[in-house]
């Protein structure tokens, strides 16, 4: 695979991980879709056929591994394990081998080994006389049980016969060798040890005991060599040859001492399982012929080994049992492990071994190097502060200074890292005080509860407030027109660019409507909520701009104003606005509005925060795009859709009466109900669906999409289970608002 390699991969987003490998052929477009949507995570009734006593599905981290440069080939490799600090330790070990011209590796045979146990022989000697002569009949018999494998150019190719004494009793093991081809092979030596007992039994007076397959694979080494200059092995104050000798100490003392040995070999099985369980290989087998194959010279010892070379550099190297497929197992029924294996690319199982092999030397190599220099700690500290950031709850905004602060204090705990955001919320709310006389606009942006796209024909919508969603202030130190986008939002935006012009366009409409020009300053807007995730956005930053404006400019415009105002600014991104996202954005109150109606603001009383959890999706959504779209479908049968259009008008109507009677579970009710009939409208889609149902499965009494749909976001009432549903949708990894929190 003669790709170009990618260059700070770790720097990236997740999102943006993904879409890279996509655009390098890594993965395909259906599984880039797959990893945006996390389908590609074992479903749960598909784990139910799998193993028994399900009760869910258990989550660890994929990661990808890049610039692995094995007998000339370039590949990415997909690595699943939770220890912080191995990918990046294989990832920049395979980096500066590459630089050295990459990993040698080599299986020279890949055969499983099945066991037939004869037990209760009164003449051992001449039983396996029998055997022996009869061998090659055995081996054309078991092959017969197997004709599909022969076919692929593997089956039985020898037996050999063993003597085993078992408590001072001597029985007889066949040793059957089977070349499983691309096959993990458990299943096929088992049918053949088990097809051959009776044959075994009609030559012999004995009986056939166990007949199962070994995982001690010694018929399958695999041999990684790697030969690095000590140029490249300098780090920090260490000199490359101080380094490299560093690295042969610190092996030879694992192949002296078992206790070292231990820490060494499960160093380099850290790598070998990660790739293992991410291309649907049994690691549990792996990881038993290891440790017997350590041990096989009667003593356990390192499955490396580094020494000088003649030209003085780092010579390391890896012989160990590896014996794994690429077809059947786990494959079959995982589409984790299907995607992972197709990452790597590999043509068969033989080529699956050599990666693996140089996957646990790489994480040797550095595993070694770090212990030879700085010592390990300092690698995992970063990644553990980051787990322990986590666990904690830290704030995304306050993540990365927590992490920071952390490391300086050396005190990686949990404690620390709340005391050190109490400390950062402190200061922020110091700096609050100290910027109450700067100038700012704030809006609310909205969700809608029932009524969207019925609203556009005269129908009635209920809608709520997002409270705070967008704040705007204003810089005059600059004598430039320029914006900041912080929060939900955070990018740069330069002259020219999508966002400064619609920012502008915004801005022309709302100084023509005040009557002043266009002020040379700064505008740093900060939004808790996204574009074109339906929940207002545009309209909250036209708000919140014409709010700061009016506060700038020393004018004094009530809501009934602004509203006017930022209904002319969402014509700008929409056709045909209804005018609900202004109405909500201007009033900050919930609504039941009729845009052919006097606004209706729904009293304190019902206007409070209902339990309402805001999920968004990996999909924007174009209103204008989804009501044209509705435009269309209604012209061409209109009688069909007027009914559709009334029955939303209806549940709305039925939706007040409910939020008036705090009556929730009626409310979800007619929440599933008007979902029923956007997606009868086609707005909704099945990433929305798929999320409803995480929702309702969840605890939500009722969940639907909110907006125009196509994408976006939904909405799900949680009076009793808004953690449980926040949890679960999060997990499937998708971000979400709590609108009420005293209910969480």
């Amino acid at each position: 695979m003669k790709k170009k390699l990618i260059s700070g991969f770790y720097k990236l987003g997740v999102k943006e991980r993904v879409k890279i490998l996509n655009e390098m052929g890594i993965i395909s477009c259906e599984e880039r879709c797959s990893l945006e949507r996390q389908n590609q995570i074992l479903s749960l009734n598909e784990a139910d056929k799998m193993v028994e006593n399900v009760i869910g599905v258990f989550g660890l981290p994929l990661a990808i591994a890049s610039d692995f440069l094995l007998n000339d080939k370039n590949y990415f490799v997909p690595m699943v394990v939770e220890e912080p600090s191995v990918v990046a330790g294989v990832n920049n070990a395979a980096k500066i081998i590459k630089s050295s011209g990459g990993f040698k590796s080599e299986l020279r045979n890949s055969l499983l080994v099945g066991q037939i146990q004869i037990r209760n022989l009164k003449d051992t000697a001449q039983a396996k006389k029998i055997l022996q002569q009869n061998k090659s009949n055995l081996i054309e018999k078991a092959n017969e049980l197997i004709p599909r494998l022969n076919k692929r150019g593997g089956g039985v190719k020898d037996i050999d016969i063993r003597e085993v004494n078992i408590q001072n009793r001597l029985d007889l093991v066949l040793h059957l060798h089977v070349n499983t081809a691309d096959a993990m092979g458990a299943n096929l030596v088992n049918t053949v040890c088990e097809g051959l007992s009776d044959a075994i039994e009609g030559m012999i007076t004995g009986n056939v005991g166990l007949k199962i397959l070994s995982n001690y694979t010694d018929q399958s080494l695999v041999k990684v060599e790697i030969e690095i200059h000590p140029d490249l092995l300098e780090k920090n104050e260490f000199t490359g040859i101080e380094v490299r000798d560093g690295i042969i100490d610190a092996c030879d003392f694992a192949n002296a001492d078992p206790y070292r040995a231990v820490t060494h070999n499960k160093g380099i099985m850290n790598g070998i399982d990660a790739v293992a369980i991410a291309t649907g290989n049994d690691w549990r087998a792996i990881e038993a012929a290891a440790h017997a194959y350590a041990s096989s010279t009667g003593r356990y010892k390192s499955l490396s080994n580094w020494d000088i070379c003649d030209n003085g550099n780092l010579k390391g190297e890896l012989l160990m049992p590896i014996k794994v497929g690429i077809v059947g197992g786990s494959l079959s029924a995982n589409p984790a492990s299907r995607m992972g294996l197709n990452i790597t690319k590999v043509d068969s199982a033989t080529e699956l071994s050599e990666l693996i092999g140089a996957v646990g030397l790489a994480q040797n190599f550095a595993a070694l190097r770090a212990l030879a220099t700085n010592g390990i700690q300092q690698a995992h500290m970063k990644l553990h502060a980051r787990s322990v950031a986590l666990s904690a709850g830290i704030p995304e905004e306050y993540f990365s200074e927590v992490i920071k602060d952390m490391i300086n204090s050396k005190e990686i705990k949990k404690w620390k890292a709340q005391e050190l955001l109490e400390k950062k919320l402190s200061e922020r709310n110091k700096i609050k005080l100290q910027d109450k006389k700067k100038i700012v606009g704030s809006a609310s942006a909205k969700f809608i509860l029932l009524g969207e796209h019925a609203v556009v024909y005269d129908q009635y919508a209920i809608a709520y407030p997002i409270n705070d969603a967008v704040k705007i202030s204003i810089n005059d130190q600059e004598k430039n027109l320029a914006f900041t986008l912080s929060g939900f939002l955070e990018q740069e935006i330069s002259e020219g660019s999508e966002y400064f012009s619609y920012f502008k366009k915004l801005l022309d409409v709302i100084c023509n409507s005040f009557a002043v020009d266009v002020p040379l300053v700064r505008f740093d807007i900060n939004s808790q909520v996204p574009l074109a995730m339906g929940l207002g956005a545009s309209a909250s930053i036209a708000v919140a701009l014409s709010n700061v404006l009016n506060n700038y400019f020393g004018l004094s415009k009530n809501s009934e104003e602004i509203n006017k105002i930022a209904f002319e600014c969402e014509k700008i991104n929409h056709i045909q606005p209804s005018g609900i996202d202004n109405t909500v954005a201007s009033f900050g109150k919930a609504v039941f509005y009729n845009k052919n109606k006097p606004i209706n603001v729904l009293s304190k009383k019902y206007s409070k925060s209902l339990p309402i959890i805001i999920a968004m999706s990996k999909s924007p959504s174009k209103t204008s795009d989804l009501v044209t779209s509705v435009a269309d479908a209604r012209n061409k049968n209109k009688e069909l859709f007027e009914k559709i259009f009334d029955q939303m008008g209806e549940i709305s109507q039925q939706g007040l009466d409910a939020i008036k009677k705090e009556n929730f579970n009626q409310l979800g009710d007619l929440m599933n109900i008007y979902q029923g009939l956007l997606n009868s409208i086609g707005v909704s889609t099945p990433e929305l669906e798929s999320m409803i149902d995480i929702a309702r499965s969840s605890g939500a009494l009722g969940a639907k999409l909110t907006g125009s749909g196509g994408g976006g976001s939904i909405i799900a009432l949680c009076p009793d289970h808004q953690i449980e549903v926040r949890n679960c949708l999060n997990r499937a990894g998708y971000q979400t608002i709590v609108t009420n929190k005293d209910n969480d």
